[in-house]
């Protein structure tokens, strides 16, 4: 008695799951399960849920038998038992075991697994940028040229995907070199093999594969499209998890990105807020000022003083919201701050003098007498480089410790002589 046919149902999530399309070849496969399972490893702070449903659907789709049963009938088919099972039944952690070669970050899975895993070292690029980037936000394309496993013999190097033990090390790997340093002094030195390459496998010629020339790896160039985000901060890292040098039985290191802000011209960051340098005339200091600034996102801010009001030399004020946006809340903002410097003329006539002395403030009185004023006796003043006398005055003091030194050298020399006679 035959059975009913079950009936179609979702045929796609899992592609969707591991972000490719049904048309995927299963080099595809392999690449997105590749990447997608590093980022979302549990060791590496991934979701454990998203980790065991990217197993489920791989090991599904890199089945030739359940993924034509899947095209066809869905999930649920897989489910009632066509196929040897729907995939759900494994543990997530072998799967990935398996593809890799064993292991994982560390000790994968935790302290029942002992078996370890070489992880890739991560590439870190450096990436300048301005503060109007960081400010408005941008994305950056940039290629890279990274090591790929050999599609070809999928990482074996060789096209009967056998490989011989490496004569030159005997498998291991590594080579030991002794060097004499002397007369019974040697020295012990442990490198990787010269002929494997540190891999303790041999390929003959004959066998090598084609495509990597038993190298494994091929080169491939990527764009990976960085996008700086509002308010990121200078030495920030954006990290492409996977993305670095593959290698066989190697966990992919990452690629990251670590954002150098160049100096701006005019602002300075300090965290969330901004400093931008203004100098006003005397004028402008005494009487109010008006002035533009054009702002990182190319706006032109005016900024002018309340009407009476006196900017006194060192002074700082500060714009609300017009600072640099907070990192994953662009529309919260830190302040702008203003820091006034004032230039006074460097004199003034006598008409100029009698001119503000009618609309300052009076000049505070001696509290002496004209006969007592005449007692006293009259000074000068002298405009001086304080930092300037300071180390002149420094640098004379070290010449005179100097020289007592040398002038009680010869008579405590002299003092010792006469004793040793």
């Amino acid at each position: 008695m035959f059975g009913r046919a079950p009936k179609k149902s979702d045929n796609t999530r899992y592609y969707e799951i591991l972000g490719v399309p049904k048309t995927a070849s299963p080099e595809d496969l392999k690449k997105a399960y590749r990447k997608a399972a590093i980022k979302n490893h549990p060791d590496k702070g991934g979701d454990p849920e998203k980790f065991k449903e990217l197993a489920q659907a791989y090991e599904v789709l890199s089945d030739p038998e359940k993924r034509e049963i899947y095209d066809q009938y869905g999930e649920d088919a897989l489910k009632e038992g066509m196929g040897g099972g729907g995939g759900g039944g494994h543990n997530p952690f072998d799967i990935f075991e398996s593809f890799f070669g064993g292991g994982g970050f560390g000790v994968l899975g935790g302290s029942s697994r002992g078996r370890r895993q070489r992880r890739g070292e991560d590439v870190v690029h450096p990436l300048k940028v301005s503060l109007e980037d960081l400010y408005i936000g941008r994305s950056k394309k940039l290629s890279l040229s990274r090591n790929v496993i050999c599609s070809k013999c999928d990482g074996k190097g060789s096209k009967s995907g056998a490989s011989m033990k490496c004569s030159g090390c005997q498998g291991s790997g590594m080579k030991v070199s002794i060097r004499q340093l002397g007369p019974g002094m040697i020295q012990q030195m442990q490198h990787p093999c010269n002929e494997c390459k540190g891999t303790g496998e041999s390929i003959s010629d004959k066998d090598r594969c084609p495509q990597c020339k038993g190298e494994k790896v091929v080169p491939e160039k990527k764009v990976l499209e960085v996008i700086v985000e509002k308010g990121m901060q200078n030495n920030q890292k954006i990290t492409f998890p996977g993305e670095a040098d593959e290698a066989p039985d190697t966990v992919t290191g990452d690629i990251v990105f670590v954002l150098q802000q160049k100096e701006h011209p005019r602002f300075k960051r300090k965290g969330d807020d901004l400093f931008v340098e203004h100098t006003l005339s005397l004028t402008e200091a005494l009487c109010g000022f008006q002035f533009v600034i054009t702002h990182l996102d190319g706006r032109q801010l005016l900024i002018k003083s309340l009407p009476g009001e006196v900017v006194k030399p060192d002074s700082f004020k500060a714009v609300n919201d017009e600072g640099m946006p907070l990192y994953r809340k662009p529309f919260l903002k830190g302040k702008l701050y203003i820091h006034f410097t004032v230039d006074f003329p460097d004199s003034l006539t006598p008409d100029q003098v009698k001119s503000l002395e009618t609309v300052l403030p009076a000049k505070q009185p001696s509290g002496l007498t004209e006969m007592e004023l005449d007692e006293c006796e009259e000074t000068t003043l002298h405009d001086v480089n304080i930092e300037e006398e300071m180390r002149r005055k420094q640098q004379q003091a070290q010449r005179e410790a100097y020289d007592e030194d040398d002038d009680e050298m010869p008579g405590g020399a002299q003092r010792v002589q006469c004793a040793q006679q």
